[in-house]
């Protein structure tokens, strides 16, 4: 099976080329993570992918620190325009050091199912926040998705598919709460098998 790192470097390329597949709920999301930002924040996302994201939500805050696994994803993140506005490393938010209550809002996207615990994930957001910070991620909530639950492990072997952890939206909440986040924001488009979109808060 083929390590995290090695397949987001295989497949960088193409996943930099692949169109938003809802827009509307994309622009919405924005909007609504930039109604918790400030001028003097300082910001971290992980899982940033090729930046796109960062790009669009840098200009809101004072520091903006994104973060990938994929040194191919970083390096097509910083060739994009605006990229010398943020601050991108490859790195692994699971073990990279941070000091603890340092940021005022970190972000995860699409990112929190692809990992291999992500309960240990938010508890990590949670200690890197200052208090009144915000944990803002949109995440694929897959437990009930049974036929990708039984593909899943054969395109693994094969280095189709990376590693999926599949739980539930209220695993998911429940997982921010036994942090110890209040869930401030709990979004998601009617109608549609996607992703569930939290803005969480460190009491103050």
């Amino acid at each position: 099976m083929i390590e995290a790192k090695a397949f987001w470097d295989k497949i960088a390329e193409k996943y930099s080329r692949d169109p938003i597949k809802d827009m509307a709920s994309y622009e919405h999301k924005l909007a609504k993570t930039q109604d918790y930002m400030r001028p003097d924040m300082k910001v971290l996302e992980f899982g940033c992918g090729t930046g796109s994201t960062a790009l669009l939500h840098a200009p809101h805050v004072a520091e903006y620190h994104a973060v990938d696994l994929s040194s191919e994803m970083i390096r097509i993140a910083r060739a994009k325009e605006g990229a010398d506005k943020i601050k991108f490393d490859a790195a692994d938010f699971s073990t990279m050091q941070i000091e603890p209550e340092s940021v005022d809002m970190v972000q995860g996207h699409s990112i929190l199912h692809l990992l291999d615990d992500p309960g240990a994930a938010i508890q990590k957001a949670y200690a890197t926040l200052k208090p009144g910070g915000v944990f803002v991620t949109s995440t694929a909530c897959l437990r009930k998705m049974w036929p990708l639950r039984l593909i899943a492990p054969i395109g693994q072997m094969l280095n189709k598919f990376p590693h999926i952890a599949f739980f539930s939206e209220d695993d998911l909440r429940q997982m921010m709460r036994e942090a110890g986040f209040e869930i401030v924001e709990d979004w998601k488009p009617k109608g549609k098998i996607t992703a569930l979109f939290l803005i969480a808060k460190k009491p103050e």
